[in-house]
């Protein structure tokens, strides 16, 4: 590969990795600043209004041959999947929601095996379990809590969002990027408003804060991100991009320990190490399997 083309790669893969970073953020916004018990009603704020921002402004409608397959989608990277990441941020602590999500890119690798028989090279495979390993020892502390739905919301949003994002990348669309993520959000977010009507409390009244905390989950944690998202999905391979994902955990442990006390050390800063490197080695294994 090219010096060039390698420069470009690894900029894609820094631009992607944005979007984790701002996902990571869910929780501490989740759990510190919006009304608490509304998980679905928080994904519809999160994603409805980003999505009809983006239509406004690309004014584009997908072909009537593409809607089949924008249904799915919408339902896989973010209706299903946003619904169970909010039943895990209100009911795990912390960035603990995400240490399930940590196998997504073995979940990836697995997908892409058995459906393309695509081998995986052999150290993407090991990268990708010291991922699991270093997110195990960064969040798996003795005081840890695991509600048991939290937890199987968190693998059920993994295992959703690893076939959207397989999908996303085997399925072409003629729509340009804004105009593709705009629609998935406001699709998605039509399927989960019944849901919230049907199991949340109204949302008799809100605070300045908790609107302004509805307002940054959905124009950065839903339109920015998910648009640099897509973005990445189309041009890094699945498994490159699922392992940025590791990233949004990351983050959740940091901005606890900065902005809640919560202690990074010992066993927990070698998993953080772990995490880092996997997410590296992934990107460098990923990119020498590239023309």
């Amino acid at each position: 590969m090219s010096s060039s083309r390698l420069s470009t790669l690894w900029w894609d893969v820094f631009i992607t990795s944005i979007g984790p970073i701002l996902w990571g953020t869910t929780y501490i916004v989740t759990t510190e600043i919006l009304p608490p018990d509304r998980p679905f009603t928080a994904a519809v704020l999160r994603i409805m209004p980003a999505g009809l921002i983006l239509i406004l402004y690309t004014r584009l409608v997908p072909p009537r041959r593409e809607w089949g397959r924008m249904l799915v989608l919408a339902a896989l990277n973010l209706g299903f999947f946003q619904a169970m990441l909010f039943v895990a941020a209100y009911r795990l602590p912390g960035g603990l929601a995400s240490v399930v999500g940590a196998i997504q890119p073995l979940l990836i690798m697995g997908i892409v095996w058995a459906a393309d028989r695509i081998r995986p090279a052999q150290l993407a495979v090991w990268a990708a379990i010291m991922g699991v390993a270093g997110m195990g020892a960064l969040l798996l502390s003795p005081g840890s809590t695991w509600d048991p739905i939290g937890v199987a919301a968190a693998a059920a949003g993994a295992l959703g969002m690893s076939f959207g994002t397989y999908l996303t990348r085997r399925w072409s669309t003629s729509l340009p990027i804004l105009a593709f993520t705009g629609w998935q959000l406001f699709i998605a977010g039509i399927m989960i408003a019944p849901v919230a009507l049907l199991f949340d409390p109204p949302l008799r009244s809100v605070t300045l804060l908790q609107a302004s905390g509805y307002a940054y989950l959905s124009l950065g944690g839903a339109l920015l991100a998910y648009f640099l998202w897509f973005r990445g999905v189309a041009r890094l391979s699945p498994v490159a991009v699922s392992s940025l994902n590791l990233l949004s955990p990351v983050t959740a442990v940091v901005l606890g320990w900065a902005l809640l006390d919560q202690s990074i050390k010992g066993l927990a800063m070698v998993g953080m190490v772990a995490v880092l490197a996997s997410i590296l080695l992934v990107q460098w294994a990923s990119s020498r399997r590239l023309p």
